[in-house]
C-alpha cells in the first residue's frame, strides 16, 4: 500500500502584496500602477494601490519528504511605506501626472495613537491600584469575612470561651466577689431587676502588673456562659484616621447582636488617656476612638445588655468621663496579696507540679513580701526547672530557696573570679547591713545573706518584714535607712575607704529618704503636706526653688542620721561583725540560724544542737536580747 503526494499550481489566486517603496516609484514610472491612495501616518505616508494588469509571482519550495513543489501566486494590488520629504513626494506626484495615474488622499489615522496613549497612560495606574488592593487584601486577612481593604474598619474581636474558673484564681477573694455578681447578673438579671437594680456598664480593674487582672477577665469568661469578646486597647488606634472609632463602633454591635455579652479591653490606657493633651488636638485619632467609646458605653441607645471589663495599670491617667458612673460603675483594685494570699496563689500554681512533703509553701509566703501572682508562678516554675536540671523527681526546699534568690537578684555566677581583696570588701559589706538589721529588729528579719555575685550585685543581705505591713511608721522608715547605710558604714570602719559597691544602697536610701519628705509629711521643716506624687512626672514639680532646697537639705539629714546610727551600732557590735564577715568568705551564703548564732557566740551553729533547730529566729532573739540586758546589769552592779 503506498501513500502518494502531488504538487498543484494555483493560478487563479490573488493576493496583496507588500513592496519596497524604490519597487514602487520604479513601477510608477513605468507606467504598470493603475491608481494608489496617499494616508499620512506617524512620520510616514501609507501608500496602497492597483496595478493595471496583475503580476505574477512564483516560488519554489522544496520538501524532504514530499520533492518539490511551485505555488505561483498573481498579485493586484500593493502596500507601501513611504518618508515624509518633500524630493521622494515631489517625484511620486510628477510620475502620477506624467503617466495619468489616478492619486487620492485619505485622512490621517488618528484611532491608533487615541489608543495607543490611553493605554500607555491608564494601564501603569491600573497596574498600582491592583497591586495596593493585593497588599491592603493580605493586611486585612486572606479568609474574607473582616478582612480586606473594606474591612480596615471592622473589629477583630471574636467571641471566645475561657477554661479559667473562679477556683483557679487565688488570692483575690474580695475583687472575684465584685465580678461574681456580674456572672450572676448575666445569667439570672430577673433576681437584681426585681428590686431596682441596673446592670452595670462597665468594671474597670486596676492594680500594678502582675496582679491577674487578665486572669479575673478570663475567669468571667469561663464562669459566664455568654459571648466574651476580648481586645486590647492598641487594636484600636492604627494609621488611619477615624479606623478607631469605626472598630469600636462594630465590636459594640457585634456584643450587641449576641447579648447579654462581656467585652474586655485589656490595657485601656492606650485609647482611654485623658483629652487635649495630644498633638493632635480635638481630631487627634486616639481621641476620636475615646469619644465613640464613651458614647458606645453610656450613649442614647445605652449598651442594651453588654458588660464592658477592662484593665490597666495606670488608672490616673484615664480620662474623668470614662471613669464616672454610668460607664465605669465599678472599680475593683487588684492589689499586692497578703501572706495568706500569696499561700492560696502557691497552693494554685503547685497543684500540677510535684513537690516535696518537706516544703512548708506557707513559709515560703512569708518570705515573698512583694511577690504578686506573675512572680509566685515564675518562683514555682524556676524551682521545677531547677529540679529536672538536678535530675530530681520532686520540687524540694533548696530547689525553691534557689529559684527565690533567682528571682530576685538573678542566677548565680559562682564561676566568677573575684579577688581575695574584693570579696573581703563585700563580706564585710553585707556584714554591716547584717549586724544593723539585727540591732534594729522591730520591723524586719535578717533572713540570709551572701557574697556569691548575682545578677549585677557582688551580694546581698535579704531582710523581710515580721508581718505584712499596709502602713510605715517614721521609726520604721529610719531603721531601714540605716540597714541600707550599713554597708557602705562598715567600709569605711574597717578599711578607712568607701567602694561603688554601694551604689544601689545609696539609690534606695534617697528614694525611700525622699518619700518620707516629700509624701509621707515626715519631715519637721516642711511639715504635713504632699510636695510629690508616686505617679507624678519626676521632672514636673509645682514648688518654689526654696522648698526643692529644702527637700534636698531633708533627704541628706535623714540619710546623714541614719548613716551615724548605722556608725554607732557597727562600732559597738564589732566583734559580731568580723565574725559573720570571716564566716561568709568561708562558706559564701548563711542562713538566719547561723547569722543569730555568729552573733551569740561567734561560732556556727552545730547541726545536732536541738535548741537552734527547734527555736524559732524571735525566740531566739529574744533569748539574746535578755542575755544582754543581764550582763548590762552585771557589769552596772561590779562598777557600783
Amino acid at each position: 500500500m503506498g501513500v502518494f503526494f502531488f504538487a498543484t499550481s494555483d493560478k487563479g489566486q490573488t493576493q496583496n502584496q507588500e513592496i519596497q517603496s524604490s519597487q514602487f516609484v520604479k513601477q510608477l514610472k513605468d507606467n504598470k500602477i493603475k491608481d494608489f491612495a496617499v494616508q499620512p501616518s506617524d512620520g510616514v505616508y501609507n501608500i496602497s494601490g492597483k496595478y493595471r494588469e496583475a503580476q505574477e509571482s512564483t516560488s519554489d519550495s522544496s520538501n524532504l519528504l514530499f520533492g518539490n513543489s511551485k505555488k505561483t501566486t498573481k498579485i493586484s494590488s500593493f502596500k507601501t511605506n513611504v518618508l515624509k520629504n518633500n524630493s521622494t513626494i515631489s517625484e511620486i506626484t510628477n510620475y502620477a501626472k506624467k503617466n495619468n495615474i489616478n492619486m487620492n488622499a485619505k485622512e490621517a489615522d488618528t484611532n491608533g495613537g487615541f489608543w495607543t496613549n490611553l493605554l500607555i497612560s491608564i494601564v501603569p495606574m491600573i497596574i498600582i491600584l491592583i497591586f495596593f488592593f493585593i497588599m491592603m487584601n493580605q493586611a486585612g486577612g486572606k479568609n474574607g469575612g473582616k478582612g480586606g481593604i473594606m474591612g480596615v474598619g471592622k473589629s477583630k474581636a471574636k467571641p471566645t470561651h475561657s477554661d479559667v474558673k473562679f477556683s483557679d484564681v487565688a488570692g483575690e477573694e474580695e475583687e472575684k466577689q465584685e465580678l461574681v455578681e456580674v456572672v450572676e447578673f448575666l445569667k439570672n438579671p430577673k433576681k437584681y431587676s426585681k428590686l431596682g437594680a441596673k446592670i452595670p456598664h462597665g468594671v474597670l480593674l486596676e492594680g500594678p502588673p502582675g496582679t491577674g487582672k487578665t486572669l479575673l477577665a478570663k475567669a468571667v469568661s469561663g464562669e459566664a456562659a455568654v459571648p466574651f469578646y476580648s481586645i486590647s486597647g492598641s487594636d484600636f488606634v492604627e494609621m488611619f484616621v477615624g479606623v478607631g472609632a469605626s472598630r469600636v463602633r462594630d465590636l459594640f454591635t457585634q456584643a450587641k447582636k449576641d447579648s447579654p455579652a462581656i467585652i474586655f479591653i485589656d490595657e485601656i490606657d492606650a485609647v482611654g488617656r485623658k483629652r487635649g493633651n495630644g498633638m493632635g488636638g480635638g481630631h487627634d485619632e486616639r481621641e476620636q476612638t475615646l469619644n465613640q467609646l464613651l458614647v458606645e458605653m453610656d450613649g442614647f441607645s445605652g449598651n442594651d445588655g453588654v458588660i464592658v471589663i477592662a484593665a490597666t495599670n495606670r488608672a490616673d491617667v484615664l480620662d474623668p468621663a470614662l471613669t464616672r458612673p454610668g460607664r465605669f460603675d465599678r472599680k475593683v483594685l487588684v492589689g499586692q496579696p497578703d501572706v495568706r494570699g500569696r499561700e492560696a496563689i502557691l497552693k494554685v500554681h503547685a497543684k500540677n507540679k510535684p513537690v516535696a512533703d518537706n516544703v512548708d509553701l506557707h513559709e515560703i509566703a512569708k518570705q515573698t513580701p512583694g511577690f504578686v501572682g506573675a512572680d509566685l508562678a515564675n518562683l514555682l516554675n524556676e524551682a521545677a526547672l531547677l529540679a529536672a536540671r538536678r535530675n530530681k523527681d520532686s520540687i524540694g526546699p533548696s530547689e525553691l530557696d534557689e529559684a527565690e534568690d533567682r528571682v530576685i537578684a538573678g542566677p548565680a555566677k559562682k564561676n566568677k573570679v573575684v579577688s581575695k581583696k574584693e570579696q573581703n570588701i563585700v563580706a564585710n559589706h553585707e556584714a554591716g547591713h547584717t549586724i544593723v538589721g539585727l540591732v534594729l529588729n522591730d520591723a524586719r528579719v535578717v533572713h540570709k545573706v551572701t557574697i556569691v555575685p548575682r545578677g549585677r550585685a557582688g551580694g546581698y543581705a535579704i531582710m523581710l518584714p515580721r508581718e505584712d505591713q499596709q502602713l510605715m511608721s517614721k521609726k520604721n522608715a529610719m531603721e531601714q535607712l540605716a540597714g541600707l547605710m550599713g554597708g557602705r558604714t562598715a567600709e569605711e570602719i574597717i578599711f578607712n575607704s568607701e567602694s561603688s559597691g554601694a551604689s544601689n544602697d545609696f539609690e534606695q536610701a534617697t528614694n525611700l529618704a525622699r518619700a518620707m519628705v516629700t509624701q509621707y509629711g515626715m519631715s519637721e521643716k516642711l511639715g504635713t503636706v504632699q510636695l510629690e506624687s508616686p505617679t507624678q512626672d519626676p521632672y514636673a514639680r509645682n514648688y518654689s526653688e526654696k522648698t526643692a532646697a529644702t527637700i534636698d537639705e531633708e533627704v541628706r539629714n535623714f540619710i546623714n542620721e541614719a548613716h551615724g546610727e548605722a556608725h554607732d551600732i557597727i562600732e559597738s557590735h564589732r566583734e559580731q561583725h568580723r565574725a559573720i564577715a570571716d564566716a561568709l568568705i568561708k562558706y559564701e551564703t548563711l542562713d538566719e540560724k547561723q547569722i543569730l548564732s555568729l552573733y551569740r557566740t561567734g561560732k556556727m551553729p552545730e547541726e545536732n544542737n536541738e535548741t537552734n533547730e527547734n527555736s524559732s529566729f524571735e525566740e531566739s532573739k529574744k533569748e539574746l536580747e535578755k542575755n544582754d540586758e543581764e550582763k548590762e546589769n552585771n557589769d552596772s552592779n561590779n562598777q557600783e
